[in-house]
């Protein structure tokens, strides 16, 4: 059964209002599935591109306004899959979303690499973005009740959410799928796109990260695990980043001298990949980082829910330097703060002291096993 996907609507809502509408992700997050979707659903008004066919990606070098009004012929949504593969493809778009009047482009790219470098300068005030993730929990609840949902967790905690894997009947062939993933298509999408030559250093990186999640990182010990020098470790942590396989947590601070600001913790989008780069899916009773792993998948579907409501805080983690910590911290745009400790074995966990007085009209929860539905479920 397909899982309708939030995005889709969100797409579907902007048709037919001059814009570029960028669609990224991570390959096997149901990209293709959505823009199919939407094809079918306007098939007589759409033209459907695909960026990584050579004719298709010569042909849309010549930029002229004639060329591409001749291409379009008359459609409103052209489609473009798979665009950072189209060199110049934001000088492209521009010249098309600027010249051909009463048309809506889709395009879509596995990685934002070359799709934000060559398009974002270009379609400033012309483009919106969006982000496909796996799979989000209150996208799931719309075929599955809480029980099943709650039944499932242990399962979502070790395999993750990639849309294909969901529906593979063995656990054998869930462990298959994700280790293919790592190796076949995540790591292809940063070789293909940067001038890495080998994948080694990239592996080696992500396991380090993989065993530290929850903690702060130092790219200094990162780079002397991997006899690389601090700017590489950046730079390879940026492009990771880039492909949606890891993102950032950074340290907030306003009030206190002794809150750690200048930290990072790094997480993974998808607890079914970290688990594939350590090598480990045995079941939660028997494993020794449940905690990192319920931290990570709360923060991510967290923000996955958030975003599905228009939503969008930014995103902090608060520590002292004397061990005080709260995992996770929501700032809206009227400075407001939610606060959030993920406890999976536990509620009994009381606000930190020197928050609670630096911060005393911060909002503080603890999200269990017990009441995550609240805050990660519609």
């Amino acid at each position: 059964m397909e899982i309708p996907r939030f995005i889709e609507k969100k797409l579907v809502n902007q048709i037919g209002k001059q814009k570029v509408l960028m669609l990224y992700g991570s390959r096997r997050t149901g990209k293709t599935t959505i823009i199919e979707n939407i094809r079918q659903k306007h098939e007589k008004d759409t033209l459907m591109l695909l960026g990584e066919d050579i004719q298709v990606s010569e042909y849309l070098q010549n930029r002229t306004v004639a060329n591409y009004t001749q291409l379009i012929g008359g459609k409103k949504l052209i489609i473009i899959d798979e665009a950072q593969a189209i060199p110049n493809i934001g000088k492209i778009l521009k010249l098309m979303i600027d010249s051909v009047k009463g048309i809506t482009i889709i395009a879509t790219g596995s990685g934002s690499l070359d799709l934000v470098n060559d398009a974002g300068e270009p379609l400033v005030g012309r483009q919106l973005e969006y982000l496909l993730l796996p799979l989000a929990q209150t996208e799931l609840t719309q075929t599955e009740n809480r029980l099943d949902s709650l039944n499932q967790l242990p399962n979502r905690l070790i395999y993750g959410g990639y849309p294909e894997l969901i529906h593979l009947p063995s656990l054998e062939e869930k462990e298959e799928y994700l280790k293919s993933l790592v190796n076949s298509y995540l790591l292809k999408d940063i070789l293909a796109l940067t001038m890495i030559k080998g994948a080694d250093v990239l592996l080696r990186l992500l396991k380090l990260l993989a065993f530290q999640v929850g903690s702060q990182v130092s790219t200094v010990e990162l780079g002397n695990s991997l006899q690389i020098n601090k700017e590489t470790v950046d730079r390879y942590l940026d492009l990771l980043s880039k492909v949606f396989i890891i993102f950032p947590l950074g340290g907030f601070s306003q009030n206190l001298r002794k809150e750690v600001s200048k930290s990072r913790k790094w997480y993974f989008y998808d607890n079914g990949i970290r688990n594939a780069l350590i090598n480990n899916f045995s079941p939660l009773n028997f494993r020794n980082d449940v905690g990192a792993l319920w931290e990570q998948w709360i923060i991510v579907e967290r923000m996955k829910y958030n975003s599905s409501k228009g939503y969008n805080p930014q995103y902090f983690f608060w520590r002292t330097y004397d061990g005080q910590e709260i995992d996770l911290l929501e700032i809206n745009s009227k400075q407001e703060i939610q606060a959030i400790e993920c406890k999976w074995a536990t509620s009994k966990s009381k606000i930190p002291a020197a928050f609670a007085k630096g911060y005393p009209s911060a909002k503080w929860a603890v999200v269990t096993k017990e009441n995550f539905s609240e805050w990660i479920i519609d």
